[in-house]
This record gives C-alpha cells, sequence and structure tokens, in this order.
C-alpha cells in the first residue's frame, strides 16, 4: 500500500500492485485494474518511487521469511 494526496488535498492509500497505468496531464493520474483513476498531487517520478519502496519492503519481508 502507498499514500498519496488526492488533487482535493485528502490522502488516500492505494494497493500498489493494482496500478495499470500512470501519467501526467498534466496532473498526474493513476489508472487502477478496476478501471477507476485518481488524480494527485504527487509526480508521476514522486508516484514511481513509492511503487518502488513498497515493492523492496514486500521482497525484504519475502526474504527474511525464507531466511528462517
Amino acid at each position: 500500500m502507498i499514500k498519496l494526496k488526492q488533487i482535493n488535498g485528502e490522502q488516500i492509500i492505494i494497493n500498489a500492485d493494482l496500478i495499470t497505468y500512470i501519467h501526467a496531464h498534466p496532473d498526474t493520474v493513476i489508472a487502477l485494474t478496476n478501471g477507476d483513476k485518481l488524480m494527485v498531487e504527487e509526480s508521476v517520478d514522486e508516484v514511481i518511487e513509492r511503487v518502488m519502496e513498497y515493492k523492496r519492503k514486500v521482497m525484504q519481508v519475502a526474504i527474511e521469511k525464507e531466511e528462517t
């Protein structure tokens, strides 16, 4: 899950695994697998960085479980 801020200023938490694409329009628009589209304040690069950090954390947990 990643935290983002919608254009109206409200915080939203989304499942990063449901993102199908992200583009600047000029606002950042995130499309989800269920067809929803979200406009957020963060740039495309910021969203990508948050998704990558989320994926790193998931992989780290998996590696740690495998080692025990």
